[in-house]
């Protein structure tokens, strides 16, 4: 292994990366999906982890319609390439009334050897809506769920 620190967790070795979030999605990186310097291109990556974490959203909050609000800062770190696994972490940072904010991080995973390296980690906020489109509560339950104070 060259460079960084590895952590080994699960069977999977990583670059400074944070534990516990749960695998929501895993993309595999084809031709098709690299920009001009045949790395994965960049809103190919945004597209994958708001649709990843708006699932993962809707399965936190009992709920098929949640939306996004709010993308924090994304700095692209590492560059995935042809071949490589994409596998998108989420996991649950808050919840308020009506949202839901979650700590996303996408990975390239390498076939070969299981390492894997963060590609981008940010936050995303999701909001719960009705049929009208205007936000409505998150239940109690889901709160309870994950202990966060009601």
């Amino acid at each position: 292994m060259t460079g960084g620190h590895y952590l080994k967790l699960k069977n999977i070795t990583m670059t400074n990366t944070t534990t516990n979030m749960e695998l929501i999605s895993t993309h595999p990186v084809k031709k098709s999906d690299l920009g001009f310097h045949g790395n994965l291109f960049g809103g190919k990556l945004l597209a994958w982890v708001d649709a990843a974490g708006a699932a993962f959203a809707s399965q936190v909050c009992d709920s098929p319609r949640m939306v996004t609000v709010l993308i924090d800062e994304c700095v692209f770190k590492k560059p995935a390439k042809e071949g490589h696994l994409l596998k998108i972490y989420g996991d649950v940072k808050s919840i308020g009334t009506t949202s839901v904010t979650l700590a996303i991080e996408a990975r390239s995973h390498n076939v070969y050897d299981g390492r894997q390296a963060i590609i981008l980690g940010t936050n995303i906020k999701f909001v719960r809506i009705d049929e009208q489109g205007e936000a409505i509560p998150i239940s109690q339950r889901v709160k309870l769920k994950y202990n966060i104070d009601i």
